[in-house]
């Protein structure tokens, strides 16, 4: 029976790369030099560290376009509070990573909702599809793609 998995990844070597890039670009930029400014990565959070806030909200922008440059699509970046204490400011951003139960109980209710020939069955951080024909699944990648969930998502392990 054909089949695919619904999912939400980040390529975390790619990530690294666009940080360090973020790092490289913070350091050259001329209204940033004299200023303590960083990106530090752990697991699937950067920090940024600068001065002001303002620059904050510069840097951001910045990891922005390493982020997209390297591949990673930036819907996946949920920003922070900025917070300011004595002379930083500092901004966690988190990469989401995999499907939370939450949506994944919305992607099968929208493909149940629109009556095709599939199942969808939850698994882990991701949701798997099986269905008779090939054409079936295809229209359910479609529908996924034009729908409105803020999360970007692949589809991979496509069997016949």
């Amino acid at each position: 029976m054909p089949s695919f998995d619904v999912v939400s990844e980040i390529d975390m070597h790619q990530l690294t790369n666009a940080v360090d890039q973020a790092n490289r670009v913070v350091g050259t930029r001329f209204d940033f030099k004299g200023v303590d400014a960083s990106f530090t990565k752990e697991e699937n959070k950067v920090t940024l560290v600068a001065d002001a806030d303002f620059q904050i909200t510069q840097m951001l922008d910045i990891l922005k376009g390493t982020v997209h440059k390297c591949g990673i699509d930036i819907a996946c970046i949920e920003e922070g509070e900025i917070t300011l204490s004595g002379k930083q400011a500092k901004m966690v951003a988190e990469f989401r990573h995999g499907i939370d139960a939450d949506l994944a109980r919305k992607i099968v209710k929208m493909i149940k909702e629109k009556k095709l020939k599939v199942q969808a069955s939850i698994q882990g951080d991701q949701v798997r599809v099986t269905g008779k024909k090939r054409d079936d699944l295809q229209e359910v990648i479609a529908f996924l793609k034009a729908s409105d969930i803020t999360l970007p998502l692949q589809y991979q392990n496509f069997r016949d």
